[in-house]
């Protein structure tokens, strides 16, 4: 049954991305380019995400289980360290960059672009590299 919830979750997570226009990398690039033509649209997406976590987070912190029993897996760590810092700087560059950040560029997989399919082993590469030095 989590199986499918998660399925479900995700499928719908993934078509709020597609909706969103998070998979259209010119976009996210007019998004982030300051200037005559800013493109503010997003900021009404991103605004949309932080509200609907704000009680996310919240309902779980009053909550001990998901509905299907499972625990809620909530980050405990809560210190600003160097690696958190090159992480979101390296992360905020390759998006601007790029146009695509992690969920985006895994879902656009399924427009059948090379590129988007370069850029998804790419950013495994790196996550696997990460993993390795950090051990």
């Amino acid at each position: 049954m989590s199986l499918i919830i998660s399925l479900l979750a995700g499928i719908i997570f993934g078509l709020g991305l597609i909706i969103a226009q998070m998979t259209n990398p010119s976009k996210i690039i007019g998004f982030l380019t300051l200037g005559e033509n800013w493109d503010p649209s997003l900021l009404f997406v991103m605004a949309s995400a932080v509200f609907i976590s704000f009680f996310a987070f919240n309902f779980s912190k009053q909550k001990n289980k998901t509905i299907l029993n499972l625990d809620f897996e909530i980050p405990k760590r809560t210190e600003i360290d160097l690696s958190l810092l090159v992480g979101a700087a390296l992360f905020g560059i390759g998006w601007g960059i790029v146009g695509f950040c992690p969920a985006p560029a895994i879902v656009s997989i399924g427009f059948g672009n090379s590129q988007t399919l370069l850029f998804v082993i790419s950013m495994l590469i790196g996550m696997c590299l990460v993993k390795i030095i950090k051990k």
